[in-house]
């Protein structure tokens, strides 16, 4: 399906990244029905005793359709760059249940051709299965996402919109859609999306803007396509290969060894993508206190740079430092 948006110059100002903890959880959902399709099948294996143990574990497992679908509502545009997870998922709670029956039969219907018995049986009650799906997804992140899994992939996907804002600075806006993705195509103020489906359809946004949301769960970039939709695009996060666990840093030129010391040396050749000190301090097997020490050192010697992201400071290879490893 050839999906088209045509963007005036308003829209294109008004066009901004964002980072949507909500999305992650219910698009992460996927993982239990589809296992293997994503590059954490280790991480979430990991998890799967604290999934299994919880009593809406069958219930979530229904919000995904044979397909991967899920249904929208439950994916809000954010309406700031960095949302909590409870301020969207308060999104949900106050979703119109006169809407519900729509929501689930457009997600499920053209492939599955009926709704999942646990949610078929609920439907008759809307508003009570949205207040469910959303105790539901409160839950799972609870027990099983925010524990483990989302300080990691937070730094993931903050490190991504890093790299992507620079992208914008140094190559426009035909550079930085063209280094999301593949299905991506920029021309002439129209961004098409070549997605899985047949036929066209061309969306004019109006001022909306463009959300643009880097996620780690899905192999190329997806939308939400709807008459009360806010326009977004989500598009694979760069960076996933870290989230299936540690793995030793790339090697350091011996003579920045000798001149920064090993542990210097090592944080600079892992920042090959901005991170935070806590993802630095796992991949190194080491105490944040130590990562942020000499941080801290090559911050001061200009080597590296930092800047705040919602409540993360993300540190990043400064030109210096990338002349100091390079060939």
């Amino acid at each position: 399906m050839l999906l088209r948006f045509r963007l005036g110059l308003a829209d294109l100002a008004a066009t901004s990244f964002a980072c949507s903890p909500l999305q992650e959880a219910v698009l992460s959902l996927r993982m239990w029905t589809h296992p293997g399709r994503y590059p954490h099948t280790a991480a979430f294996e990991a998890m799967r005793p604290a999934f299994e143990a919880l009593p809406q574990a069958p219930l979530l497992r229904a919000l995904v359709a044979s397909n991967k679908y899920v249904p929208d509502f439950l994916t809000p545009r954010p309406s700031t760059p960095f949302p909590e997870f409870r301020a969207e998922l308060a999104l949900v709670r106050a979703f119109d249940p006169a809407r519900l029956a729509g929501e689930l039969a457009l997600a499920f219907l053209p492939h599955d051709r009926a709704l999942p018995p646990l949610l078929a049986e609920r439907a008759d009650r809307p508003a009570a299965l949205i207040a469910e799906l959303a105790d539901a997804l409160d839950a799972y992140w609870t027990h099983v996402l925010e524990p483990a899994w989302w300080p990691r992939a937070r730094s993931v996907l903050h490190a991504d919109i890093v790299h992507r804002s620079r992208v914008l600075a140094e190559r426009g806006t035909a550079g930085l859609f063209a280094d999301l993705d593949p299905r991506l195509h920029w021309s002439e103020g129209t961004l098409t999306i070549d997605m899985p489906g047949t036929g066209e359809l061309d969306v004019r946004l109006d001022r909306q803007g463009l959300a643009l949301l880097p996620t780690c769960f899905a192999r190329g970039a997806i939308t939400a396509i709807g008459p009360d939709l806010s326009p977004s695009v989500s598009y694979p996060a760069r960076g996933q290969g870290n989230l299936s666990g540690p793995a030793d840093p790339p090697p350091a030129p011996h003579a920045l060894e000798q001149l920064l010391g090993a542990p210097k040396a090592r944080l600079l050749a892992l920042l090959q993508e901005p991170a935070a000190t806590t993802e630095l301090a796992r991949r190194l097997g080491v105490t944040p206190g130590a990562v942020s020490q000499h941080l801290a050192v090559l911050h001061a010697t200009r080597l590296v740079t930092r800047a705040r992201h919602g409540r993360l400071v993300l540190y990043a290879r400064s030109p210096l430092a990338d002349r100091l490893l390079g060939p």
